[in-house]
């Protein structure tokens, strides 16, 4: 009888322990934005759901959690490497659609990879073969109903030919279409969960979550931020980090049925707030038990600085 290997596959590490890590925020989108569900007679139309209440089934607009991983990939696909001066995706040889799958790479380590079949590939300037080969993603995304119950706006628009000039009379003329977009200062709730990874690879989670916010958004234009509001006493970002074994925090996780915005935040800073059910007023909570911390969560400026610090380590790492 064969011998049966019991093993998730994910290489040992020796000198850095494993953690689970949580992002939490409410995003806001200064402008409007543009994202794709499908077209239909001539509009683009962006993406909704409909979330039942007790009064009906209200429809809102939607931050696709797909779309915004997607978006996090290529931040760290093209951050530019100093020394090389070539992006990061081309130094390790790792894109879209041709991941690596290398559990080296600060990408595919987090975000997963495919490989279906060999593949002759050529990374600065060497070529190689590589083998068909699967990186399961530990890096989720959720949430993105927007708060507010507003319809999306459709506007006018114009496709121009591709070039500086044209006469009148000449082929192809501008032609117009019609795009829906989502509303401007819409709130998202959003959260990112990350399964069993070391502090070096969350520094990329951390990176491409903060890179990404500038470029959120099909066409232009484009963006979001996190959402600030009066929070212990000071105007904060509405940003909550976890770094665990034992989910000792409350979720800071919103109903889409919430459609008020007061609601949103007392309930995001409630659950935010409270740790092992009790309430806390620390902006860095810190749970030891036998000489193991189980459970860190940092909130406002502290998760913000807590990113921050996590992203410039993966820069000095990666980028330099």
């Amino acid at each position: 009888m064969a011998t049966v290997e019991i093993s998730s596959g994910l290489a040992q590490v020796d000198n850095e322990p494993r953690y689970h890590y949580d992002i939490y925020a409410i995003l806001e989108a200064p402008q409007e934005l543009y994202f794709g569900h499908e077209t239909q007679v001539n509009v683009n139309v962006v993406e909704t759901v409909r979330v039942p209440t007790d009064d009906g089934t209200i429809e809102k607009c939607y931050m696709s959690p797909t779309k915004r991983r997607g978006v996090e990939r290529r931040s760290l696909i093209w951050a530019p490497v100093q020394s090389d001066g070539v992006l990061l995706g081309d130094k390790l040889g790792c894109g879209i659609p041709h991941t690596c799958t290398q559990i080296e790479c600060p990408i595919c380590a987090v975000y997963g990879g495919l490989i279906p079949s060999a593949t002759d590939v050529e990374v600065m300037g060497k070529k190689s073969k590589r083998q068909p080969a699967t990186t399961i993603g530990r890096l989720v995304h959720g949430g993105g109903v927007a708060i507010q119950e507003l319809e999306p706006s459709e506007k006018q628009r114009a496709m121009h030919p591709s070039m500086l000039h044209k006469d009148p009379g000449a082929d192809p003329t501008p032609t117009p279409f019609k795009r829906e977009y989502n509303e401007p200062a819409l709130l998202y709730p959003v959260y990112n969960h990350c399964m069993s990874i070391t502090e070096s690879e969350f520094q990329a989670v951390a990176y491409a979550y903060l890179d990404s916010h500038a470029r959120l958004g099909a066409g232009n234009p484009k963006g979001v931020k996190i959402y600030e509001a009066e929070w212990q006493t000071a105007l904060q970002p509405l940003l909550v980090v976890d770094r665990y074994l034992a989910p000792l925090g409350k979720r800071p996780v919103l109903s889409p049925q919430i459609s008020k915005i007061q609601q949103a935040v007392d309930a995001f800073c409630s659950a935010a707030t409270s740790v092992r059910n009790k309430p806390t007023t620390e902006a860095h909570t810190k749970i030891e038990e036998d000489d193991t911390t189980v459970f860190e969560r940092w909130i406002g400026d502290a998760a913000l600085t807590e990113l921050q610090n996590y992203s410039v380590n993966f820069a000095l790492a990666y980028l330099k």
